[in-house]
């Protein structure tokens, strides 16, 4: 059973005492569309939306060990993979995804932080159903959902972290607004969220 995360909230990702293995961050979204029956027939949108998810790893003393974005695809040796770049948001459901190999990361490190930013800088008061989930890729279950519906005049949002404690994976709903075209214009949020 997926949940739905508030920001602030934690939960722990183990199921049935047993640890997880493979999981993706799946980010999807849609232009915003103006008011009003004119708006709906003229597109009313404002274009397309270039949102981009990016994982970024640290290690136990905070220190950045990899990236992974649209400029870099694959880190921690192929344990995460970035599917690639969706530059419009066209189409229903994620429209970019983040492939982690949990098992396979090293034990040094400590915490994975996903983000979005628009990269066109495009404020997210003009994004509809933005959402954020967790999945189980084996089983294909939903862990977690985030719903990133707070308009306004934000380019980025720290979304979350997934982050190792006492040997399980959890995560942590942040929910930070920020600025940024790219997650470097964003790294004092999420040193932050850390």
């Amino acid at each position: 059973m997926s949940v739905s995360l508030t920001k602030g909230q934690k939960i722990s990702l183990s199921k049935e005492g047993q640890g997880l293995g493979r999981v993706f961050m799946g980010l999807g979204w849609d232009v915003a569309r103006k008011g009003g029956l004119l708006g709906g027939l003229l597109g009313g949108g404002s274009g397309d939306i270039d949102l981009d998810a990016s994982c970024l790893v640290f290690d136990q003393s905070g220190a950045l060990v990899d990236e992974i974005w649209f400029r870099q695809l694959q880190g921690m040796n192929g344990a995460i993979v970035h599917t690639g770049d969706n530059r419009t948001g066209a189409g229903d459901g994620d429209d970019e995804v983040i492939r982690v190999d949990l098992a396979a990361l090293p034990d040094t490190v400590k915490a994975l932080v996903f983000t979005v930013n628009s990269f066109q800088g495009q404020t997210f008061d003009k994004i509809a159903n933005a959402s954020a989930r967790l999945v189980d890729e084996t089983s294909g279950q939903e862990l977690a959902r985030f719903v990133l519906s707070e308009s306004g005049s934000h380019t980025g949002l720290v979304m979350v972290k997934v982050y190792r404690h006492n040997n399980e994976w959890k995560i942590h709903a942040i929910g930070e607004k920020t600025t940024g075209r790219t997650f470097h214009d964003m790294m004092p949020a999420i040193k932050a969220a850390l």
